[in-house]
């Protein structure tokens, strides 16, 4: 009787134990769930910089030595299909991010493997769209600062000027989400490389 229920005591620790070791350990999911979490922040905050990204001024236009024209000028992001494309590459991936984050935090270390691999290519896909993104805005953003005399296109950033540093800090912030994404990408790889050794 009395090993009967020392048996039992021990298959039930036995068990707590098997339950206490199939929850993930805190440590080892912070890293996952920081880098998503600065993905998010990181990709909101430059769709949203480039968004409200517009400014206004009069420039002068001379027609000749004699004719001065001031034109009232507007610089929006709907206006350079790169800026578009900027914009969505970063809701796009802000929302992804969104969305695994919460099914991190919910699956745990329960998630299955296809679903560890599917995460981790649409995490490297996000990082593609993200430097994509940011290669087209950063390309206008040279001719807009510099020009190009080539195509007789002229420098606008010496008159947009918060519009252009606005802009520049949105492409900064998308760059780091997108190293963020690389992280997480590197971190399901050391991850499996763990599991092979330990094998």
């Amino acid at each position: 009787m009395e090993s009967q229920s020392k048996s039992s005591k021990d298959g039930a620790s036995a068990r707590g134990d098997v339950k206490m070791a199939e929850r993930p350990p805190m440590a080892v999911r912070c890293p996952d769930l920081l880098l998503r979490a600065l993905a998010l922040a990181l990709t909101l905050a430059a769709a949203v910089m480039v968004g409200v990204d517009k400014e206004s001024k009069t420039v002068s236009v001379t027609i000749s030595q004699s004719l001065t024209l001031h034109v009232r000028a507007t610089a929006k992001w709907q206006y350079m299909s790169a800026f578009v494309y900027f914009l969505v590459s970063n809701a796009v991936a802000c929302s992804y991010a969104a969305a695994s984050l919460v099914y991190v935090t919910v699956a745990g270390a329960a998630r299955s493997a296809k679903a560890a691999l599917a995460i981790n290519v649409l995490d490297t896909v996000m990082m593609g769209l993200l430097l994509s993104a940011s290669g087209a805005s950063a390309a206008i953003g040279v001719i807009a600062q510099h020009g190009n005399s080539h195509v007789q296109w002229n420098k606008v950033c010496h008159a947009f000027g918060s519009y252009c540093h606005q802009m520049a800090a949105a492409f900064t912030l998308c760059l780091v989400g997108s190293f963020a994404f690389l992280l997480l990408a590197v971190l399901y790889v050391m991850d499996l490389h763990k599991k092979a050794m330990s094998r």
